[in-house]
């Protein structure tokens, strides 16, 4: 693929893709934040998972996730069965996959962001596909903590201040 063709179909450079995709995670830790500590692990609504289960999708997601897209080998996905007890732990958790995001970005070869992939060893599609996938499951999600949050009676942040 020639340095055009990528130019030609640029939106957002990479590293405002990172921005765009750290200002929802600042977002959804302000939402665990939010959350009482027996509410974070217990608290759902219709049968749904808890939100620090839907939090550990998303690490679980993440971690390995960045990885394939720098390397191109893909672990197989595993949601993480040992989710942490506390949300002091959770929230380690999540500021060591934003580290880790942060260090490995810049790593991503341009020309990779429209490469097919077949990510986990189950999705294919372009890895800028794959990228949107993670922003979008972490959004559908935040919105459930959204909704249990409200529940409980508690205002939770603006979807919208991503600082």
């Amino acid at each position: 693929m020639t340095q055009e063709l990528i130019a030609s179909k640029t939106v957002i450079t990479p590293e405002e893709m990172l921005e765009h995709w750290q200002g929802h995670r600042r977002v959804t830790r302000k939402v665990i934040e939010a959350f009482p500590e027996t509410e974070l692990f217990n608290f759902s609504v219709g049968g749904m998972r808890p939100f620090a289960d839907l939090a550990m999708e998303m690490i679980s997601m993440g971690m390995p996730g960045i990885d394939g897209i720098v390397s191109g080998k893909w672990a197989k996905y595993e949601e993480g069965n040992n989710r942490p007890q506390t949300k002091e732990a959770l929230l380690d958790l999540w500021d060591e996959l934003t580290e880790k995001l942060n260090r490995l970005w810049p790593q991503i070869r341009p020309e990779r962001f429209l490469e097919i992939d077949l990510a986990f060893g189950q999705w294919e599609g372009p890895i800028h596909f794959t990228l949107f996938y993670f922003i979008d499951n972490e959004i559908h999600h935040r919105g459930q903590g959204y909704v249990y949050l409200r529940a409980l009676g508690i205002e939770p942040p603006a979807f919208w201040d991503r600082g």
